[in-house]
């Protein structure tokens, strides 16, 4: 399935396809339900700027040519750090029957490569729940490096939550993660 994965903006006839993806309890999974909210806001969003934004962005995650047609979304925002550097944090949300076949890594791989030749970003990082462990395999084969974990930083269903923070640097992705034994 990897091989067919491609990033897209978001369309409007998507639009329906993200809402159910964002709003459904059952195709968000564990890490990303965060409860019930207005669904007229991804179309809004659309309306101002086509999700394609300068401080945040979400692009389509699609099968391509093989006809797997959406699979999920990936976004990413900009995160300031020291002075006058800034990085870009991305997530994933895939649909149920995407997952566990390599589109989420490629995906990822994928939007790091877009981010590192479109932008003057030197640092991309991700955040994922402790528990996800499949994102976790997941960023680490796209070339991500573990950094550390983030405790209580992220709060869904009823209790705060620790994350862990993966990053890659610009330098890092013309090296091949496989070089690792990732």
């Amino acid at each position: 399935m990897d091989d067919h994965v491609r990033l897209r903006p978001v369309a409007e006839e998507d639009l329906p396809f993200v809402e159910r993806l964002r709003t459904d309890p059952d195709l968000c999974g564990p890490f990303l339900w965060d409860g019930w909210r207005d669904p007229r806001r991804f179309r809004r969003r659309w309306e101002q700027d086509g999700w394609l934004g300068e401080e945040t962005a979400t692009l389509m995650v699609d099968g391509g040519p093989g006809g797997d047609g959406p699979l999920g979304l990936v976004s990413y925002r900009r995160m300031h750090t020291a002075g006058p550097v800034w990085c870009w944090s991305i997530g994933i949300s895939l649909m149920p029957a995407a997952r566990g076949r390599g589109a989420g890594t490629r995906a990822q791989r994928l939007l790091v490569e877009y981010l590192f030749a479109y932008t003057l970003a030197h640092r991309i990082q991700a955040e994922t729940d402790v528990d996800n462990i499949a994102e976790q395999r997941a960023l680490e084969k796209a070339g991500f490096t573990r950094e550390g974990v983030l405790r209580g930083y992220a709060f869904f269903g009823g209790r705060y939550h620790d994350e862990v923070l993966y990053s890659i640097l610009r330098e890092e992705l013309l090296k091949d993660p496989r070089e690792d034994g990732a």
